[in-house]
């Protein structure tokens, strides 16, 4: 969305932007650390993260801040009210609960995925394949993952080429990842041909993922869904005769609700 100047609330987007710069890395800032991440001057975080403190949505010893549970508020405001993930998570626990692996609905969100719905049959050995990250409002990169090559290969032309030109470096995460933009640039139109997208190794070492896109029933591809398979269990016969059909399925009874 393009917002004139004259309509932008400036502070607002800088608050944003630092209550954004904590994550797994980085679960506690200074001002110093906080204004690296956020591009802003250290006067600057200092008063953003000061206010947000005050606000309850950070904590802090006087030196560091760190995100309260008060921020969860922003997230379970999106899970409560947004009806994507209310529509999908049915269907994900149904799939976990017959089989052993771990299900995930995921959406693109710039150069990251992120896990909106997720579900494991209990007891299950899938249950302990959990990926590093692997939980609801987990932020990914998306062109190591199967979520995030179905998403990426579904953008209109020039979204994708758009993409494509801020992403020339592509960070490899593990010796199996694609990242030189020509070899990419090919997996996405195979990704778009066949319609399913796989990473085996690609993000994390021992994780093979299977995604498939879920559209809406105007044809919109709004999420992924996807399946992690323990490496005992991977082949590509599974894959073919198992997994890719019951993801199918399931994008095409979702469809009608969406």
């Amino acid at each position: 969305m393009h917002l004139a100047p004259a309509d932008t609330i400036a502070g607002l987007v800088k608050g944003l932007a630092v209550l954004e710069s904590f994550d797994t890395e980085r679960q506690r800032l200074n001002a110093t650390q906080a204004a690296q991440r956020a591009g802003l001057t250290r006067a600057a975080a200092r008063r953003h993260l000061l206010t947000l403190a005050h606000v309850g949505y950070l904590e802090s010893d006087g030196q560091f801040f760190w995100l309260s549970p008060r921020a969860l508020r922003l997230a379970g405001a999106y899970l409560a009210s947004a009806r994507l993930p209310r529509v999908v998570q049915p269907a994900l626990n149904r799939l976990a609960a017959a089989t052993h692996d771990v299900y995930s609905a995921v959406v693109l969100d710039g150069d990251e995925v992120v896990i909106i719905a997720r579900s494991a049959g209990l007891g299950a050995p899938g249950t302990r394949l959990l990926a590093y990250g692997m939980h609801l409002g987990a932020r990914l990169p998306a062109h190591t993952t199967s979520t995030g090559r179905v998403l990426l290969a579904a953008l209109p032309r020039p979204a994708l080429t758009d993409w494509l030109a801020h992403h020339q470096a592509l960070p490899r995460l593990t010796p199996h990842t694609t990242t030189g933009t020509r070899a990419f640039k090919a997996l996405l139109a195979q990704v778009a041909r066949q319609d399913w997208a796989l990473s085996s190794e690609e993000n994390e070492l021992g994780v093979h993922a299977l995604a498939v896109p879920l559209r809406n029933a105007q044809g919109a591809t709004v999420a992924a869904l996807n399946v992690i398979v323990p490496p005992a269990r991977f082949s590509d016969a599974l894959m073919q005769q198992e997994l890719l059909p019951r993801l199918r399925e399931a994008a095409r009874e979702l469809r009608q609700m969406l």
